[in-house]
């Protein structure tokens, strides 16, 4: 097994790993062919290893989701939208399953981290280019037969190639995250070697992968600003909290520590103390936090007033829910105002599916977190490995946290990417728990 993930541990199934490597690569610049490609890898991975998933508890427990979600939509209020629900759930559930045998190693995670941060760099520059008020290449347009909104969506802010900023945000948060794990790894790889030393040992691919990842790591970051998405923001900021812990890093915990505070009393803390921070603190950051940077907003629009209503479903429904997707035309029943989703997955999975059914999701996330969390324990890691699977722990722990305001089901692009990597950080955690075991009778 090579370190850059490129051949798999089981032979039958280094196809589908490849064709998962290509359908990753394209699909944020070509969403229809990357899903192809990663459906494909779905459906290969299943053909060879049927018997072995159907076997493993975890994936019998999103069985059981699955076939409560069917039966949710016999009791939907409206049915038709309840079946359209159906496969922003079902295939994806196919594919965090097949994952779980598809991705075995701390290997693979890496590879599939280096290929999501290579793709990024396009969609960032594409993002500046937009926020530029460029239009779209031609070259770009006939390639790829889409267009970006100049000026951003909404207007101000980065969305790129993506429909809308906090769905580039949700994107950013996953490969920022990786990104900056990689380039940890590159960066204790180095530790102790000069820049002349590695010059004089012609060891030119680590100083290109140390230049690449650093360029890499800004280019998501500034993007993630460009976002205008408090949710990223705040993400972000906890990543690097979390990583300069898992590295004992002091020091760098107290600067984001200090940063995070004084933007936050700007935003929230008595006119007299709030003054003094904003005589430093840009307002870009203080008035989006506060809502001031939006003063005008519909009390329809604002989240509370969706989670309210969402939870208000729950509650008249706590059982079967009223249907996936029944929360748009009741909302706008109520509101008199279209709106996609309550901008919290949680919720609107109870007022969809009832609370049980969400309930059972939510254990089956913290299985994946509990598991990945006795890796990190374990000692048959190495510590690299350890840190590139700290990192997808992140980008679940991320995860979460994005779908308590906002929902990235929605989304072709982030819905694949999300359950993909789910299913990665489930599938190496169940091999070396299972090795775990192994070694201790």
């Amino acid at each position: 097994m090579t370190k850059n993930g490129s051949k798999h541990p089981d032979s039958n199934l280094q196809l589908p790993w490849n064709i998962t490597q290509v359908g990753t690569l394209i699909l944020p610049l070509m969403p229809a062919l990357g899903v192809i490609s990663i459906s494909l890898a779905l459906l290969i991975t299943w053909g060879f290893k049927y018997k072995t998933l159907i076997r493993r508890p975890f994936i019998q427990g999103f069985g059981i989701f699955s076939l409560l979600l069917v039966v949710t939509t016999l009791f939907a209020q409206e049915k038709i939208p309840a079946l359209l629900g159906l496969p922003n759930f079902l295939p994806f559930i196919l594919l965090l399953c097949a994952c779980n045998v598809l991705i075995q190693t701390p290997a693979q995670l890496r590879r599939l981290a280096w290929i999501l941060v290579i793709t990024s760099i396009p969609v960032t520059l594409l993002g500046f280019w937009q926020m530029l008020g460029l239009k779209t290449p031609e070259l770009i347009f006939n390639i790829f037969g889409w267009t970006i909104a100049p000026g951003g969506n909404p207007v101000g802010r980065m969305a790129s190639v993506f429909m809308y900023a906090n769905v580039l945000a949700g994107y950013l948060v996953i490969v920022f995250i990786l990104a900056c794990g990689l380039w940890l790894e590159k960066i204790s790889e180095n530790k102790g070697i000069s820049y002349s030393a590695l010059v004089q040992t012609r060891n030119f691919a680590s100083l290109h992968s140390s230049l690449f990842l650093t360029i890499a790591v800004i280019l998501n970051f500034a993007a993630l600003i460009l976002t205008n998405s408090r949710n990223a923001w705040l993400i972000a900021i906890l990543a690097c909290v979390a990583y300069a812990v898992f590295k004992g890093w002091r020091l760098i915990v107290g600067f984001f520590g200090a940063v995070t505070a004084s933007v936050l009393l700007a935003a929230f803390a008595p006119a007299p103390i709030a003054g003094i921070f904003r005589s430093f603190v840009p307002a870009f950051f203080w008035a989006r936090l506060n809502d001031q940077m939006y003063p005008d907003r519909p009390v329809e629009l604002m989240r509370t007033t969706q989670w309210q209503f969402a939870w208000s479903m729950a509650q008249q429904r706590p059982l079967t829910g009223w249907g996936l997707r029944n929360f748009t035309p009741l909302y706008q029943e109520k509101m008199h105002i279209w709106l996609g989703h309550p901008h919290n997955f949680f919720l609107m999975l109870s007022a969809e599916t009832g609370i049980p059914n969400t309930l059972l999701f939510i254990g089956l996330i913290i299985w994946i977190l509990i598991a990945s969390a006795r890796v990190l324990r374990q000692s048959i890691c190495s510590e690299q490995d350890k840190l590139i699977f700290f990192s997808y722990f992140l980008v679940v722990i991320a995860w979460v946290i994005f779908n308590t305001v906002d929902v990235s089901l929605f989304d072709l692009r982030l819905n694949t990417l999300s359950w993909l990597l789910l299913g990665a950080v489930a599938g190496v955690s169940y091999r070396y728990n299972h090795i775990k075991q192994e070694i201790d009778t």
